[in-house]
């Protein structure tokens, strides 16, 4: 592999869903707060890579750790 690609840094942002809420909520909320996502524990994530989308994948829990598995890349997706 060319040297140069592995200076290359990309920014890597995964979704896992979103909500809506008055600021005022948002500021109220402290350490331990939970906020409830539109989506379910089976669902699928997005996976953006330098703010494009790029994959879809699955949230995966290792020890202590968090991560995911890609289970489709972009050129499958029907979006």
């Amino acid at each position: 592999m060319n040297p140069a690609v592995n200076r290359v840094a990309v920014d890597i942002t995964v979704i896992l869903g979103s909500t809506q809420m008055p600021i005022r909520q948002l500021l109220k909320m402290g350490r331990g707060a939970v906020i409830d996502l539109d989506a379910e524990h089976e669902d699928e994530c997005w996976i953006y890579a330098n703010g494009e989308l790029v994959a879809r994948g699955e949230i995966m829990i290792v020890g202590d750790k968090i991560g995911v598995s890609i289970t489709r890349m972009m050129s499958q997706l029907q979006v």
